[in-house]
Formats: C-alpha cells, structure tokens, sequence
C-alpha cells in the first residue's frame, strides 16, 4: 500500500496550506496588534474616559429630596429580595436574607439622617 502523504507530513502545508504564507500571517497579526492596541500611544493620546451623563442628578436638588428617593428606592430593593427569598430554598434563601438585611440597614441609616436632618 501506498502512502500520500510523506511521513511526518509537512508542517507548513498542513498548518497554512498553499495559500497562506507564515510570513504574511506574522505581519498581519503585527499590523492588528499595533492597530488594537497601539503599544506607541503616550498616556495623552489616550483621550480622557467621560462618564455617562444618561442618569444625572440635577445639582439643585436638595439633600432632603434625594435622602427621601434613597429611602423609597430601598424599600423597594427590600420588598422585592423580601418576594425571592419566599421562592427559595437552601443557602440561596440565606444569601438573599443576608442581602435583605443589608438593605434594610442601609434604609435605616438614611431614615436616621432624615430624622436628624433640620430644614432650611
């Protein structure tokens, strides 16, 4: 019986065929590598990372308002790990109790400082 293929096969044929070249596979992977990750770039080409304004607070709101909406927006974290800790069982059930209790500290501190908070 003949064999086809000569024993070991040749690597470069197997690997890349005929039409690729190893030499022009190491200089595109070069040219992709210097294009995505520019290793040239200084620290000031790199242009400053601007946060997303999409959810802003407007800076005329007072403390009282956004101590009020915090509050709120924990309860309502609060009623709602309270609703999937019912639907749980085993050690995820603790994990969300732990959470629920975290949150409930967190509304507790932010109603004291509400107590606490004079007017005006």
């Amino acid at each position: 019986m003949f064999k086809v293929t000569p024993n070991p096969p040749d690597i470069d044929s197997v690997l890349y065929g005929d039409s690729l070249d190893p030499e022009k596979l190491k200089e595109a992977a070069d040219r992709a590598l210097k294009y995505y990750l520019n290793p040239g770039a200084t620290k000031t080409q790199i242009p400053p990372r601007k946060p997303s304004t999409i959810f802003t607070i407007d800076a005329a709101v007072d403390d009282e308002t956004l101590l009020v909406e915090a509050c709120q927006s924990l309860a309502s974290a609060s009623v709602m790990v309270s609703d999937l800790t019912d639907l749980t069982d085993g050690p995820r059930r603790q994990t969300m109790l732990v959470l629920q209790r975290v949150i409930m500290l967190g509304e507790l501190a932010v109603n004291r400082v509400l107590d606490n908070h004079k007017p005006g």
